[in-house]
């Protein structure tokens, strides 16, 4: 098969192992460069994936030289709107590590970038390509509970990182919740219209910044999603794809974020009187998914180039994504509900 997309990887970091697997599984896929300020971190991380391919220090210098049409950015959060402003106006397609930046301004500049250059953008969201959130999603859409009109997230866990998250003025909200809030998007299939959002660092918490947060987001069908999460809550963890609650005319449908994902509704032909009805259990089924997670959404990106079409995570749609946890962090900082459709005039 004749190599048809040429990939520069920016960022050689442990996060861009998987980048690399993936890159390297596929024939029409050559690695022409890799990019990192530290040029010893791009040779150990050559050497680690057997690649002779040239490296840089320098964004630019690589897409001049290397004659890339792709850029793979795994570099840190604050890099990713330098490298992908880069990468659009020198012709090349990008394909990114959340978030999609760190300001809104950033990310509709992006967004308007990608689209005036014709190139795509998008942004690795692997919880979407999880077959446990696909069966949640196709249960919820069958329409066994009906209209849904409550989505509840709970997210409790105590993270011990170290390092920089420790330090971070909003360590949740800005490193964490835009994976709980794209999958409130996916499930939904609705954007954000308002959100009020409280963080705080409550006792006990090894955080410098607040490491939990209470949000409460109206949706564009009409249903209202509550987020609540922690960083620092011991004992009782949730998964770390949170666990699920969506009421509906019908019933309700629950995902506890492993393994178990189902619905009861109400039993039918109950005309019973009863104060309490009597319910019937509906279970979620898994799709079958050839591949998943960060795989499943690389796949996903080259897909949807090679069909000239838009990727699930395409820019356009991910700045929804970011503008969920923004849009907190400014509810939060200013004690007032934001107007999504304000917020992202920029």
């Amino acid at each position: 098969m004749t190599t048809t997309y040429k990939v520069v990887i920016a960022g050689c970091g442990s996060m861009a192992n998987t980048w690399a697997e993936y890159a390297k599984g596929r024939e029409d896929v050559e690695i022409v460069g890799l990019v990192d300020i530290q040029e010893k971190f791009a040779k150990a991380f050559a050497d680690r994936h057997g690649l002779s391919c040239p490296l840089y220090t320098n964004i630019t210098e690589a897409l001049i030289s290397s004659e890339a049409n792709i850029v793979f950015d795994v570099t840190i959060p604050a890099s990713h709107y330098g490298i992908s402003t880069a990468a659009l106006k020198n012709g090349c397609h990008v394909f990114s590590e959340k978030p999609l930046a760190e300001s809104m301004t950033e990310c509709l500049d992006i967004v308007r970038l990608s689209e005036s250059a014709g190139r795509t953008h998008a942004v690795m969201q692997n919880r979407r390509f999880d077959p446990r959130i696909q069966a949640y999603k196709d249960l919820i859409e069958s329409g066994v509970i009906g209209k849904p009109g409550f989505i509840g997230a709970d997210f409790f866990l105590g993270a011990h990182f170290g390092g920089f998250r420790d330090l971070m003025d909003s360590p949740l909200l800005l490193d964490m919740a835009i994976h709980t809030f794209d999958q409130a998007r996916m499930i939904s299939g609705a954007d954000p219209v308002s959100v009020y959002c409280q963080e705080f660092n409550p006792p006990g918490s090894w955080y410098a910044g607040n490491a939990m947060a209470i949000c409460i987001y109206e949706m564009t069908d009409g249903s209202v999603f509550n987020y609540r999460g922690s960083w620092c809550a011991e004992g009782a963890q949730t998964s770390w794809e949170a666990a699920w609650r969506v009421t509906g005319e019908k019933g309700t449908a629950i995902w506890d974020g492993h393994d178990d994902i189902y619905a009861e509704i109400v039993a039918e032909g109950d005309q019973s009187g009863n104060f309490i009805r009597k319910y019937e259990r509906i279970e979620g089924t898994l799709p079958e998914m050839e591949k998943t997670g960060h795989h499943g959404c690389l796949e996903n990106m080259f897909h949807a180039l090679e069909a000239g079409i838009k990727p699930e995570t395409d820019c356009s749609d991910n700045v929804y994504s970011m503008a969920m946890v923004l849009a907190a962090l400014e509810s939060a900082k200013t004690g007032r509900k934001i107007l999504i459709s304000e917020f992202m005039k920029g």
